[in-house]
């Protein structure tokens, strides 16, 4: 189906062995062996992939192929986590918020600025998608304006 465009591979560190060959197949070759045909299909794709593992690591625990990494790796993009970027933080909740109240029909709500910085303050470890989700849950159940409390 992604014939003559991009195939996107989130979380590509998480692929099994097995699931890799096969992605390092269709990449040598430009052929797909599409389910239930006996036939391969010759085929033009760009890939992307991401992951949140380092694959150098996983080469070294024999958990990734080195030979699918060097194919794969042909520009690589850095997105640091979100503990990396904290002045980000206040315009990203700005803009959770303002995009959360206009989906659910709410008035745009206020933020006390001592959430702003409890918000600075914490790590993170689920990155921005963990924000947007806190965003939207204080959005929903949260007063206006959202405080501490």
């Amino acid at each position: 189906m992604a014939d003559g465009g991009t195939i996107f591979l989130d979380e590509i560190g998480d692929m099994s062995l097995e699931a890799q060959a096969k992605v390092l197949t269709t990449i040598q070759t430009g052929e797909i062996n599409p389910v239930g045909s006996e036939k391969f299909k010759k085929v033009d794709v760009r890939i992307i992939t991401a992951t949140n593992k380092n694959l150098i690591e996983l080469i070294n625990q024999n958990k990734f192929r080195e030979d699918l990494y060097f194919r794969i790796n042909v520009l690589p993009i850095y997105v640091p986590p979100l503990r990396e970027h904290k002045e980000d933080i206040p315009l990203l909740v700005h803009y959770f918020i303002e995009r959360f109240c206009k989906e659910n029909g709410i008035k745009k709500k206020r933020i006390d600025p001592k959430v702003i910085q409890e918000l600075i303050n914490y790590d993170w470890p689920g990155n921005v998608r963990e924000l947007k989700n806190i965003i939207e849950r204080l959005i929903i159940m949260g007063g206006d304006p959202i405080t501490l409390k």
